[in-house]
């Protein structure tokens, strides 16, 4: 193959990558870029902008409570969501991996909540969770609980309340991930376990846990970025009240930056957000490699 055709054949493939590569770089690293640079900076968006170093990011670690209440937010809603969407998922592939009737319908069903908008979810589950004629509490009173939970209204209960409908939208996510992880699993494995007398649980400790060990690490991975990320839940369903029980870190850098109009403040959060998310990311990393090595 000559150097003339190989050439060729590269600048055809750029050609084909151009679009992609100027959508990047004007959609996602110039304003990338632009954020970092402006949280040096103190600005309004009205007056011109005032250099003040590391002002900022100092601010978030010595005076600023509220970002560590947001930080504490993000943090157990990650908690109550990553594990149980996980499990969730990997459960409901396992179900509708199976020969059943209907199976195409199921899963169906199952991805529906994936497809539907961040917005309408929020304001059903927001109209359910209403603690006067919500249907929850409308079916806990006929069951006989007296004083059902207030739900978005109670500092107890508003942030469970966001992790329970973010667990039922992202359940269908990762059972399509799980899915197509078992259909690479192969079934020879599971025939010579049975004819060795294995039990479906030690198959499933033994075979399938295993094996399964990279789409669970993607999936690790993704639902952890989702989760400190979260944004819509909090600013439709609650607004980050009642008090401050639920606001999370993006919800309160779109505050800094969309109501109170501190752009410097708000970019310096999201940077500190882009790092401690890179570290977590880089630790998981490093336990998959020394898991896999080991």
């Amino acid at each position: 193959m000559s150097r003339k055709f190989l050439l060729n054949d590269t600048m055809v493939a750029y050609y084909f990558l151009l679009p992609a590569i100027i959508g990047f770089g004007i959609f996602t690293a110039v304003p990338l870029v632009t954020s970092l640079v402006i949280s040096f900076y103190e600005w309004n968006t009205l007056s011109s902008p005032k250099f003040i170093g590391f002002g900022n990011f100092i601010k978030i670690f010595t005076e600023d409570k509220i970002f560590w209440i947001a930080l504490e937010n993000t943090f157990w809603y990650a908690v109550g969501v990553v594990p149980l969407s996980i499990a969730l998922g990997l459960a409901a592939a396992l179900l509708l991996n199976q020969k059943i009737l209907g199976i195409a319908l199921w899963r169906t069903v199952y991805f529906l909540p994936v497809m539907t908008s961040t917005v309408a979810i929020s304001l059903v589950w927001k109209w359910l969770y209403n603690p006067d004629v919500g249907l929850i509490n409308v079916l806990l009173r006929e069951m006989g609980v007296q004083n059902p939970p207030t739900w978005l209204t109670s500092t107890t209960w508003a942030l469970p309340s966001i992790i329970i409908v973010t667990i039922w939208k992202t359940i269908g996510y990762n059972m399509v991930i799980f899915l197509a992880g078992l259909q690479n699993v192969p079934k020879e494995l599971y025939e010579a376990a049975e004819i060795d007398g294995s039990s479906k649980w030690n198959m499933f400790w033994k075979i399938t846990l295993p094996l399964l060990r990279p789409t669970t690490f993607f999936i690790t991975v993704i639902s952890i970025i989702h989760s400190f990320q979260v944004f819509g839940y909090a600013l439709i369903m609650t607004e980050g009240g009642p008090g401050a029980s639920t606001n999370t870190l993006v919800l309160y850098i779109y505050q800094q930056g969309f109501k109170y109009f501190n752009m410097g403040y708000a970019s310096a959060i999201a940077w500190v957000l882009f790092l401690i998310l890179l570290i977590v990311t880089m630790i998981q990393s490093y336990v998959n490699h020394r898991r896999e090595a080991a």
